[in-house]
């Protein structure tokens, strides 16, 4: 199974997208809160190159990007090889 981090935030209708998604697929993931937590958008800005804007996600190591790049991975048929690899 792959290895999926989304950070997130309670009220932010893409990550519900995105999290939508990823359980349609029958993926488990680790999601860091952003809210309140000044200290995980700093880390989550730092490893998306700047990005601020959530959810920001990763799969294996590899940034995704947001709700709108995860959709268009699914679209182009790469998010089920990326996810049965681990």
């Amino acid at each position: 199974m792959a290895d999926i981090v989304i950070y997130s935030s309670s009220f932010c209708p893409f990550c519900f997208r995105a999290k939508s998604l990823l359980k349609q697929k029958g993926a488990s993931y680790r999601e860091i809160s952003v809210d309140m937590n000044p200290s995980a958008r700093r880390e989550m800005s730092q490893k998306a190159g700047g990005a601020t804007s959530v959810p920001q996600i990763w799969i294996n190591g590899a940034h995704v990007g947001g709700s709108d790049e995860l959709h268009a991975l699914d679209a182009r048929g790469g998010l089920t090889p990326m996810l049965e690899a681990s």
